[in-house]
């Protein structure tokens, strides 16, 4: 029997993803659900915030994403003295060549972990801002491009935790999706037990995809068709969102509705969630699969309390 490798250009995009998702599903146990969702925001040219306690898998699944995808990657732990040259970069002297040089920090990498983002003061925080929204950043006076493809792929502790400082809507704004890995079930944390520490594997993975493959895929996702009626869907949950859906304001959404950029994040990773499923059409399954990791951290309360909203949203909003 031959068995085909997957890995190959030539094998169908759906095979290629469900092994990238069957890998990463190996390292972190029993989490499909927010794999699947962060594979398509990475697809969806977005970044990724990850929120939870610490222990549960967030660096692991950070670290697994780019290994498999086959992605320059590097790890910034920020912490309350860290300086946006620290992350940017610094020019300093060379008194050979009589000018200022350029050294590059961290940020210049495809894939940057940013560890614990809130344990950071604002200033820094908002080191990252030109970065995710322009992917290039601003240095003395010289505009300097990122890699591509280039993402950031963020942890976050509970902000009631001991000396995190909660991250502005304008920060949270640039994260596609947030997501949550929380406790694994009986069945995952019984296989975890008797495994032992899965980050012992992420030296082995052996990548399954490269970037020029990962920018097919990206291609791929922007020409998966939505039809018109998703579209009425998609909007009637911005509106729902809004508090004025059929005129009436919705207790869900009342606070603070997404905003018509949220409506297109929505719509580009709801086709990198269809194409992941094999389909060449986005369907309502699709929207309601990632509409909570999109809408979550955008709406009131915080991405946990934001995430209940959107649920509450899904309910309440009918499928054409």
């Amino acid at each position: 029997m031959t068995v085909r490798d997957l890995s190959r250009p030539d094998t169908p995009t759906a095979e290629r993803l469900a092994a990238v998702l069957r890998q990463l599903s190996r390292v972190v146990v029993g989490k499909e659900t927010p794999i699947t969702v962060a594979l398509a925001c990475l697809i969806a040219r977005g970044h990724l915030l990850i929120e939870d306690i610490p222990g549960v898998g967030k660096s692991t699944l950070a670290q697994a994403l780019a290994a498999t995808l086959g992605l320059n990657y590097t790890r910034i732990q920020f912490t309350s003295d860290l300086l946006p040259a620290d992350v940017l970069g610094v020019s300093i002297y060379d008194e050979r060549a009589q000018a200022f040089r350029f050294h590059a920090g961290p940020i210049f990498h495809s894939v940057v972990l940013a560890d614990e983002i809130n344990r950071a003061p604002p200033k820094t925080q908002s080191a990252l801002l030109e970065a995710m929204e322009e992917r290039q950043v601003s240095i003395d006076g010289q505009t300097r491009k990122l890699p591509d493809p280039f993402f950031v792929i963020a942890t976050q502790n509970p902000v009631e935790q001991i000396g995190a400082y909660p991250l502005p809507e304008s920060q949270l704004d640039r994260f596609l999706v947030a997501i949550e890995l929380g406790y694994p079930d009986a069945a995952a944390e019984r296989e975890l037990l008797t495994g032992g520490d899965r980050r012992v594997q992420l030296p082995d993975l052996p990548p399954l995809a490269d970037p020029p493959t990962l920018a097919a895929w990206q291609r791929e996702a922007t020409a998966i068709h939505v039809a018109p009626a998703l579209l009425d869907y998609v909007q009637a949950l911005l509106a729902a969102s809004r508090g004025h859906l059929a005129g009436a304001r919705s207790d869900a959404g009342a606070r603070r509705g997404l905003s018509p950029r949220a409506g297109l994040m929505l719509l580009a990773v709801t086709r990198a969630m269809a194409l992941i499923r094999g389909r060449a059409m986005a369907l309502p399954e699709d929207v309601q699969a990632v509409f909570p990791a999109v809408a979550g951290h955008r709406l009131a309360g915080g991405a946990r309390a934001g995430q209940v909203e959107a649920q509450a949203l899904i309910r309440m909003v009918a499928v054409p």
